[in-house]
């Protein structure tokens, strides 16, 4: 009976250590700045591209471990620059890069040790995560990378249990401590050989819950996520923990992310959770309708929905983390190119309305948003309106009012909190911002 009192407590008090995580002045930090940058860059890329039809085909297609595995042979992305991939980033405002280092696929975008399936048993023999962070350490932009903590590959994944990848011909049954043993041996890799990493996203953890939505989503095995912060946090303290497992955040994690919905949204089925009010939000889009590269995919978001789900996000207090799906050569398709740049220089002119803000003091409107910093109002108005009428305005009184573009006055009025601006707003500026100057 003492031996099991004693178990209990010790569990117990394993628990309350995993429950009262507290981070460290570098992570506060890096918070702090991860809310000003409000923009980055996915990449979803690797020997999946090389089908054409998105990161998912190994699951989709019902491929097998087998003749999945041969597309490494295949993989030689000649066309790649790590230098042109991070400047065409930092041109379009961005200020972070969030690479895909290990999909659900298994394949490892780096020379890891751990595992055969990798960058360096390729035709191209390159470490693509060594020159991508050398050079977003080079050009001042930071760089997070995403890692899959599932896999359709590997034996010792609980894949059993798993929602996906039950066509990939194992017939086992998965070990965990021994998967745990790989992420970790994994994690301290990108961790230790890389230089300063921003943060660490993962995905996955779904794979072993009931469907978003349902009443009960508590996970079918014990990820040991206390290990796996832990671990993260102690081999680089600064560096930030997300997980895209579509409910609030789990202790330990240090930014809440939404999936193809901005919070309050829920546009695709995965976002029931509450945005928090703690941690730094960020959600993540594509440009095109994939993440991966599709041969068939034709759609592609136009510069004045880029812009204004850039302006929409901040509005909310949230980060846009904006995808591409290079090429299988290592090419980005002049599509990404060319929206990248047209929303880089609508940032040029528009940035600080943008940059280091926080939520407005209203959501989104059918007209448009409203971000705001110290002294300053800003008013993204998306459609052609002849004056903006907002309620219970919370500042005594207003400076001035102005086009950021031109700096050209507007008139005004304020009166018992009702406040009312003669916009004058044409319909080539996808986003018009106007400033308020407020005390």
């Amino acid at each position: 009976m003492k031996k099991v009192l004693l178990i209990a407590l010790v569990l117990l008090s394993t628990k309350l250590i995993a429950q009262n995580y507290s981070p460290s002045a570098t992570n506060i930090e890096n918070r702090k700045w991860f809310s000003d940058a409000r923009y980055g860059l996915f990449i979803h890329w690797g020997p999946f591209s090389i089908p054409g039809s998105g990161e998912w085909v190994m699951n989709e297609r019902k491929l097998n471990v087998h003749n999945y595995t041969n597309l490494k042979d295949f993989f030689n992305p000649i066309d790649f620059n790590a230098a042109q991939w991070v400047s065409m980033a930092k041109n379009a405002g961005m200020k972070y890069i969030t690479l895909i280092t290990r999909h659900h696929d298994g394949f490892s975008m780096w020379d890891t040790r751990y595992s055969d399936f990798n960058i360096m048993n390729t035709p191209y023999k390159k470490d693509i995560v060594k020159m991508m962070a050398d050079e977003c350490h080079k050009q001042g932009i930071k760089l997070y990378l995403y890692y899959s903590l599932l896999d359709w590959r590997r034996e010792d994944y609980p894949h059993e249990t798993g929602r996906t990848g039950q066509n990939s011909g194992r017939k086992g049954k998965g070990d965990y401590a021994s998967y745990l043993q790989f992420m970790k041996n994994q994690l301290t890799e990108l961790l230790t050989n890389y230089g300063e990493i921003g943060g660490i996203w993962f995905d996955g953890h779904w794979d072993q819950t009931a469907p978003e939505g349902e009443k009960d989503r508590s996970s079918r095995i014990d990820w040991k996520y206390d290990e796996i912060y832990g671990l993260i946090h102690k081999l680089q303290p600064q560096c930030m923990i997300g997980n895209n497992h579509h409910m609030s955040p789990f202790d330990g994690e240090d930014f809440q992310m939404f999936e193809r919905d901005l919070p309050g949204e829920n546009k695709s089925g995965l976002s029931f959770q509450t945005a928090s009010n703690k941690l730094p939000v960020e959600t993540c889009e594509t440009i095109s309708s994939s993440w991966g590269y599709n041969l068939s995919d034709n759609h592609y978001k136009s510069t004045a929905e880029l812009v204004q789900m850039l302006a929409k996000a901040a509005g909310l207090g949230t980060n846009l983390l904006l995808n591409i799906g290079p090429m299988p050569s290592g090419k980005i398709q002049p599509e990404f190119q060319e929206r990248l740049a047209a929303v880089g220089d609508w940032l040029k002119v528009n940035g600080e309305s943008i940059y280091g803000t926080q939520a407005g003091f209203v959501k989104p409107q059918d007209w448009g948003c409203v971000t705001q910093k110290a002294g300053k109002v800003y008013l993204h108005v998306f459609k052609n309106t002849p004056e903006i009428n907002l309620n219970a305005f919370p500042y005594k009184k207003i400076k001035s009012a102005y086009y950021l573009q031109d700096k050209k006055a507007l008139k005004y009025s304020l009166n018992k909190a009702v406040l009312n601006v003669k916009a004058e707003i044409g319909s080539q500026n996808p986003d018009q911002v106007i400033v308020l100057e407020v005390q």
